[in-house]
């Protein structure tokens, strides 16, 4: 196990684990404390997306790229009007931006939202100690006069149940349905506008903002319902398809009041399409059964398998449970598996356009190889 670091006589931060590791640095943001479940993310780009992806509720983010603050922040590499991570990791200290989209300073946003930073810490000892322990409890703390008890720390760590058993999805969906017009960002056009198109419902189990532009960019007339939204009340709306959500939290608590209304809708001939948790919601509701990971899957650099056609994608993955794939039944088929360690990625039936899948093919950070799917599913749209 990697040795606590020391604390330095100026030490503003800590990053308290549950088992009493100790790693001290120099905080940024905002001050206070947070505890939740620590992960690490290996995308070099994007943090500002990544830290708006409502799929980190309840998570702290530990950042492998040492780069973090550089270019900056702006308002259209917002995934949701909130931050959802409750704080950030970093190797080094954010340096002032030198980006020309930028249009504020990581350090000044983080306090307008409200979120913990924490600089200087051997990242690498802590992702080795993230991978060992598997995702441990932990508390982030910034206090700009260096008053932090870190016994405290290790108790509030130590307190925290985890995420198992947690309905985030919940917290995360929208309080009211919504149309959604705003197709992807083009260099020197900004964001364009979906005028027309083929109906889909998106259930919003906390939606990031570009898997919305993505649907509206392959043609999709998108509006977005609440997570306790209906079988009765989406078909009410006539749609030509669905669309299930990414989101955070545990599946099968999500699971209590989203498989029955994904049942329902499997008795139609609807097509459907699921991302992350929409994947594992629909995993679910096919009869299949969701697992915790160890320490998940987050960044931007994952290869994946098309069973299909063969094909590897590179692709941007958040999620702390996957689908297990031996629990699939016969009329399902697997479609994508991660070839970090064979886990699930993709599913579909055999019968008809249901399928979903485990990356986030919107990117957003990432590549944009699994982009097609969204192509995919406009095509089996009626």
């Amino acid at each position: 196990m990697p040795k606590a670091t020391q604390r330095p006589e100026n030490a503003t931060a800590l990053i308290a684990l549950s088992d009493g590791q100790l790693f001290w640095g120099y905080g940024f943001g905002a001050e206070g404390d947070a505890t939740g479940e620590l992960v690490f993310n290996t995308a070099m780009t994007g943090y500002q997306e990544i830290m708006t992806d409502a799929s980190y509720a309840g998570q702290i983010i530990s950042f492998t790229f040492p780069h973090i603050g550089n270019v900056g922040t702006n308002d259209n590499d917002m995934e949701a009007k909130n931050a959802y991570a409750l704080g950030m990791v970093t190797r080094e200290m954010p340096t002032l931006s030198s980006n020309w989209r930028a249009t504020s300073e990581l350090d000044a946003w983080l306090k307008s939202i409200g979120r913990i930073g924490i600089g200087g810490v051997d990242t690498r000892a802590l992702t080795l100690a993230i991978r060992k322990l598997g995702a441990p409890h932990a508390t982030i703390a910034y206090a700009a006069d260096g008053n932090i008890d870190s016994d405290e720390m290790i108790q509030k760590a130590h307190g925290f149940n985890g995420l198992v058993g947690l309905d985030l999805a919940i917290e995360t969906t929208c309080a009211a349905p919504y149309e959604w017009k705003q197709t992807r960002w083009a260099y020197n056009k900004g964001y364009g506008e979906q005028l027309a198109g083929k109906k889909i419902v998106a259930v919003d189990y906390g939606a990031k903002n570009n898997i919305l532009r993505c649907l509206a960019s392959a043609g999709a007339d998108v509006t977005v319902v609440p997570a306790t939204t209906t079988a009765k009340e989406i078909l009410a709306m006539n749609p030509a398809g669905v669309f299930l959500s990414n989101g955070p939290g545990d599946p099968e608590a999500t699971g209590a009041y989203a498989v029955p209304m994904i049942k329902e809708l499997l008795e139609t001939n609807l097509p459907i399409f699921g991302i992350c948790l929409g994947h594992q919601m629909l995993a679910l509701a096919l009869g299949a059964k969701t697992v915790k990971m160890s320490h998940g899957h987050h960044g931007a650099n994952h290869p994946v398998k098309d069973l299909v056609t063969g094909k590897v994608e590179i692709t941007s993955m958040n999620h702390g449970f996957c689908v297990d794939n031996k629990t699939l039944p016969e009329n399902v088929e697997e479609t994508h598996i991660s070839l970090f360690d064979q886990t699930n990625c993709g599913i579909k039936l055999k019968d008809r356009p249901v399928f979903s899948v485990q990356q986030h093919p919107e990117a957003s950070p990432g590549p944009n190889d699994s982009y097609y799917l969204f192509e995919r599913f406009m095509e089996s749209v009626a």
